[in-house]
């Protein structure tokens, strides 16, 4: 940032073991963090003393099981992919289960159980393929959605389609024509949430964000170059101020409804490092990759209003139904946030996971948040995630 203030003390401490981020100098073997960084990183401490509070709190879980929680996650994700692998056409979706610190991995078909078993996963057997309910999800997609309707992903553990409602509008004539022509389009369970989701992006208020025209939202992960965040927040072009009001840089690329994205190109005196802030009531956290955690998994949140909030991934590759339209590839997570959250931070363990988009409820009564995956972002710009 502008200057060593706008990190805050604790950063300084933090950077102290990587000056060359803060001098502006990309290391000479930059690792790309779209790689296996699960299995790179094993070896590492899981987490600061920070997130492990944090987890803690928002979890119930005592330091020690907040640690296990963290290692046995780290598995279960590199295992995720060798498992994907060894199940080919009959794999059917992955969930971690933190009552037994393991993976399961659902398959259509028994002959590659004990493949897929090798892998180190536990194994389902089940009627759908993934390949199959990503199909009847894609023709959900296609479907107009009343307000009523909250939003649409595939869930492994059901082995259906799950559309979930909102409980006030579930006799609504509309939201009852969708329910039925979801159900006509493959295997569809109805469930119902309390509330329709809506964006954190909030009007102009103090606090340490960033802010575009009179709305305020929250940094998501440094890119070489910049830093991506969500797409509600900004438009191509349009213009970011910092915390102090002085001039960041511009949205290179901003994409919402559809998607949530965009990255911030920085400049002006402003640099990037690899790290999501604590806002003093956690350590900082230093990022170190991007690998996808598995449904069941532990995720933290960090935002300029709420700051730290932890809770657990639900679902991935979830269609959101906000009133402004349809926004695709969507992780839900129980963490809750607030207005002005919008764009921030989520991570496991030290590996980056997606920038807030938006949700139901607060962090006073809790609820549920979506992010946009971060290796989408990477992938759609062709971007480098900033690490450590």
């Amino acid at each position: 940032m502008k200057c060593l203030k706008a990190l805050r003390a604790s950063l300084a401490a933090t950077l102290a073991v990587g000056a060359w981020a803060v001098v502006g100098i990309t290391p000479a073997a930059a690792t790309d963090s779209r790689d296996d960084m699960g299995r790179a990183q094993a070896a590492e401490a899981p987490a600061s003393t920070g997130l492990l509070a944090a987890m803690r709190r928002d979890l119930g879980l005592t330091e020690q099981q907040a640690e296990a929680r963290l290692a046995a996650e780290k598995t279960a994700t590199a295992v995720q992919e060798r498992a994907r692998r060894a199940a080919g056409t009959a794999y059917a979706g992955a969930w971690f289960d933190p009552s037994t610190g393991g993976l399961t991995v659902a398959v259509t078909d028994s002959g590659k159980a004990d493949a897929v078993s090798a892998s180190g996963a536990r194994v389902r057997l089940v009627a759908h393929s993934a390949r199959q309910l990503d199909a009847t999800k894609d023709r959900l997609d296609t479907l107009p959605a009343p307000k009523g309707v909250s939003s649409w992903h595939v869930d492994p553990r059901a082995n259906r389609v799950v559309v979930d409602v909102v409980e006030s509008a579930q006799d609504d004539n509309d939201v009852r024509a969708f329910v039925k022509r979801a159900r006509e389009e493959g295997p569809v369970v109805v469930r119902h949430t309390p509330e329709a989701p809506r964006t954190f992006s909030a009007g102009t208020v103090g606090g340490d964000p960033y802010y575009t025209g009179n709305v305020r939202c929250s940094i998501g992960f440094s890119v070489y170059g910049g830093f991506v965040t969500a797409g509600h927040c900004g438009q191509a072009g349009a213009e970011v101020r910092g915390w102090d009001g002085s001039a960041i840089g511009n949205f290179q690329g901003a994409s919402f409804p559809g998607d949530d994205y965009a990255w911030v190109g920085v400049g002006n005196g402003w640099w990037t490092v690899p790290v999501v802030l604590g806002w003093g009531t956690v350590s900082d956290q230093l990022v170190r990759g991007s690998a996808e955690a598995p449904i069941g998994a532990s995720v933290c949140r960090s935002g300029s209003t709420s700051h730290w909030h932890c809770g657990n991934v639900l679902a991935t590759n979830e269609t959101v139904n906000y009133s402004q339209g349809a926004v695709h590839q969507m992780t839900k997570t129980s963490v809750c946030a607030e207005p002005g959250d919008s764009g921030g931070s989520f991570i496991s363990g030290d590996q980056a996971q997606g920038v807030t988009s938006g949700g139901w409820g607060d962090c006073a009564g809790g609820g549920e948040t979506w992010h946009q995956p971060v290796n989408e972002i990477l992938d759609r710009y062709g971007l480098t995630l900033h690490t450590a």
